[in-house]
């Protein structure tokens, strides 16, 4: 793999367990928190699985707190126009489905906490392009590169891009961090991530 040192994959997953294993104790009672916050706040499950893209083109269920109203994929069609990204992106503005309590859970990132649990499953690490929620079959072929690694609860252009960005403009961002990716490397992306959490906007 361009740029990885030899040895690295192994190191990374190890990283991954040893720091999720030893930040339980922490994000535990968090969860916990957040659950009895989303419990009181809308009626519908705490955690839901939403099918996304991984190494390979493997498809796996990404677990995240709910931050929307219950049935926020049947209103998605009805807002359709107020999409300000091209498909297969979809992003609106000051999204009417997401909650009183979904929208402070965005804004801390407490919203991908399950994705321990992806981590641990060996389906995620804790560094890599971020999954899409669609299919293989929607991506270019130069897309293709960015699932050669297993995908991450954050990446490069979650630090260094735009919430606006493209999915083109994102996936340059996941090449160049293929082609560079090290340890270092990953150790600076959880420090900004750290940071930008820290400042309150988000990763």
């Amino acid at each position: 793999m361009p740029g990885a040192p030899r040895g690295y994959m192994s190191t990374k997953r190890l990283f991954d367990l040893v720091l999720c294993l030893s930040l339980l104790p922490i994000v535990a009672p968090l969860m916990a928190l957040c659950a009895i916050a989303i419990r009181l706040d809308s009626p519908g499950p705490i955690v839901f699985a939403q099918q996304r893209t991984g190494q390979h083109g493997v498809r796996f269920p990404i677990f995240k707190f709910r931050t929307m109203v219950r049935n926020a994929e049947e209103l998605k069609s009805t807002l359709a126009h107020l999409n300000v990204l091209p498909p297969p992106d979809f992003k609106i503005p000051n999204d009417p489905r997401i909650t009183r309590v979904g929208g402070f859970l965005r804004r801390t990132s407490l919203d991908e906490l399950p994705q321990f649990i992806n981590v641990l499953r060996g389906e995620m690490s804790l560094v890599g392009p971020r999954p899409t929620s669609f299919a293989p079959s929607a991506y270019a072929l130069w897309h293709t590169k960015r699932l050669e690694v297993p995908p991450g609860i954050t990446g490069l252009w979650q630090v260094k891009g735009r919430n606006a960005m493209t999915f083109d403009e994102r996936l340059r961002l996941d090449i160049r961090y293929i082609e560079e990716m090290s340890f270092a490397l990953d150790l600076k992306i959880l420090w900004w991530t750290a940071m930008a959490v820290l400042k309150g906007s988000g990763a």
